[in-house]
């Protein structure tokens, strides 16, 4: 980021719809108890291993822009959510997805297991999502699914296994029809950046093109997530050494002129590519709270699925807010203004503007 405050003005852009969300997501997680008997408890160990593999598939992952792995993330929680919605109690969020149809008619609760249900929607939502993984990584994907199969297989009746692997297919091949529309494909279209003061453009050492310039354009994942969220404009290009603008920008140098071990393991261990991606992060923090709060099933679902849409629409928010501002990055203000021609930050900027 330019400066401190442009840190912590981006976390501030962030927090809104991630804790909103996430509030709702432990509002949501008070069950009612339905007539009759409710459906079990599983535990999550199933989307536990899941986010596992998906972590895993993300961070080999290669060609995919490092925001772009919020769909990945997002939808998969969607899948694991609609997999569960023969047992589920508590059907809003699924109300509150974007133009989501195509879900499949299901049954009583009884004539599934939850755990393969969702088994099998992951195994086959990731299969879509990372048709490009390497060999090993598909046969990863295949061996974690059949495990847990064989593992149910113990405890469940093979025609309920059965109706379970059907339903959750069902339901991945929903969401992923549903996923295919939101506007990703045009996110990389042309676009012809424009030429100023304080302006974006193409920064070393690749020099690259801008990086998808039409994010901002993409459907949400829950509807109404970004209403009256904006971001404020950056503060006033400037380059005399007296304005604020320059000032900010060189805490930036300053502080890249005696990095600390610490600070330099600090940044690696944060860094999105190559790295775990900046959704990965987050996928990772889920699967932590999961652990350790011994998440059941249903609440493990519904984490993943409203974390997982959080991170996807704030970042198309973000984005738009990128192109709508095309503020130059640090690397650009310091070689050019302050002139330090051979400058570069510790880790690479990415090709899009600040």
């Amino acid at each position: 980021m330019i400066t401190q405050t442009f840190s912590f003005r981006r976390s501030y852009f962030f927090r809104p719809i991630l804790f909103a969300l996430l509030i709702c997501f432990l509002i949501s997680a008070c069950r009612k108890q339905d007539h009759g008997k409710p459906p079990p408890q599983h535990n999550a160990d199933v989307v536990d291993k899941w986010m596992t593999m998906q972590l895993r598939l993300m961070r080999n992952a290669t060609g995919i822009p490092n925001q772009a792995f919020s769909r990945h993330f997002a939808y998969s929680g969607v899948t694991a959510l609609g997999a569960m919605l023969p047992a589920l109690e508590n059907r809003s969020w699924i109300d509150r997805l974007n133009g989501l149809t195509g879900l499949p008619a299901e049954n009583h609760w009884k004539n599934y297991y939850m755990p393969e249900n969702v088994n099998a929607a992951l195994a086959a939502i990731n299969r879509s999502f990372f048709q490009s993984a390497s060999a090993v990584d598909k046969l990863a994907i295949d061996s974690l699914e059949e495990a847990l199969k064989i593992e149910f297989l113990f405890s469940q009746p093979a025609s309920i296994i059965a109706t379970s692997e059907r339903f959750g297919k069902d339901v991945a091949s929903a969401v992923f029809n549903w996923a295919e529309t939101d506007g990703y494909k045009n996110a990389g279209a042309p676009y012809t950046p424009p030429v100023g003061p304080g302006l974006w453009k193409p920064t070393p050492p690749a020099f690259a093109a801008p990086s998808t310039p039409y994010w901002g354009a993409n459907r949400t994942i829950i509807d109404g997530s970004l209403h009256g969220l904006h971001l404020p404009a950056p503060p006033p290009f400037d380059t005399e050494p007296s304005s604020e603008f320059f000032k900010m920008v060189k805490v930036v140098y300053d502080a890249s002129q005696s990095l600390t071990d610490d600070q330099k393991a600090m940044a690696i261990f944060w860094r999105d590519v190559p790295g775990p991606t900046t959704p990965g992060h987050w996928l990772s923090i889920v699967q932590q709270v999961v652990k350790q709060k011994k998440s059941t099933l249903e609440n493990a679902a519904l984490g993943y699925a409203l974390t997982g849409a959080a991170v996807n629409d704030v970042l198309i928010a973000c984005f738009k807010a990128k192109y709508q501002h095309n503020l130059l990055r640090p690397v650009t203000y310091i070689r050019e203004v302050m002139g330090q021609t051979t400058w570069n930050s510790f880790i690479a900027t990415p090709a899009h503007p600040e």
